[in-house]
């Protein structure tokens, strides 16, 4: 029976529409004509849209088989539910930091006795990681016409400037931004202000592009033009906040900006 015919969990669903990276399920989206209120300029990246994090979660699989895959499914949902939790209570830790805690806990939500060195042999993959196969072809493209290019993550700018030299990004990206120089994350409207402020531009003049739905709706609040890259063709969020756009990878996007631009 295919995934998407199943009922999930209430983990599994937050697993899909966050960063869900165990399988993809890749369909083609229709995406909306863009809705045009100024010209865009820059376009501000997620990470993920950019980094394939499959090999990540993949890696606890080939390690634990037997819980392996549960774990990374937690490890997924703790990522995220720390850092939001975090910021709520006032107690900030770095993407790196929180990403630590929460495969500690859901090797032990799982009964996995991993030793130091398995554990750092799974967080090191995100030292390794790579893009997904439309990336430079589209950052090539986009450049080409004349776009300001941005990161605007949740991870460290460490982890970020690692992932572009792995893949011999420099050339694309104009801005590295990480939230963590604001001590904050995503959804925080002043994660989100950085671009504007870095970029010096208008809201409308920047389009975010998000990995997960609820980054999507994040930046719709905010008040950016918003393209999901919906990679893992997850549910439409409900936050009173739909996407400008939608699509299942880079080469929508870069139709979406062009009709944008028309």
């Amino acid at each position: 029976m295919n995934f998407l015919d199943r009922k999930i969990t209430r983990e599994q669903f937050l697993q899909r529409v966050g960063l869900t990276t165990l399988g993809l399920f890749f369909k083609n989206e229709t995406f909306a004509s863009p809705s045009r209120s100024s010209e865009i300029k820059a376009i501000v990246f997620d990470a993920f849209p950019i980094f394939d994090p499959r090999p990540i979660y993949l890696s606890l699989s080939e390690l634990f088989p037997e819980n392996g895959k549960r774990a990374a499914e937690i490890w997924q949902t703790k990522q995220f539910s720390y850092q939001w939790l975090r910021i709520a209570g006032g107690r900030y830790k770095d993407f790196q930091r929180v990403t630590r805690d929460a495969l500690d806990f859901a090797l032990d939500q799982t009964d996995i006795k991993a030793t130091e060195a398995e554990k750092q042999s799974i967080l090191e993959h995100y030292t390794s990681i790579g893009v997904w196969s439309d990336v430079t072809s589209v950052l090539s493209e986009l450049k080409a016409e004349g776009y300001v290019l941005s990161f605007l993550s949740n991870m460290t700018e460490a982890m970020l400037k690692q992932g572009i030299q792995n893949s011999n990004l420099n050339e694309y990206f104009d801005f590295v931004i990480s939230t963590d120089q604001k001590k904050t994350y995503k959804p925080n409207p002043v994660a989100y202000k950085m671009g504007q402020d870095i970029l010096r531009l208008k809201k409308e003049e920047i389009l975010f592009v998000a990995f997960a739905g609820w980054d999507a709706s994040g930046a719709k609040w905010f008040g950016y033009p918003t393209f999901w890259v919906n990679r893992l063709n997850a549910p439409q969020e409900r936050l009173d906040a739909e996407p400008d756009g939608v699509g299942s990878n880079l080469n929508d996007l870069l139709e979406f900006v062009r009709k944008y631009r028309k």
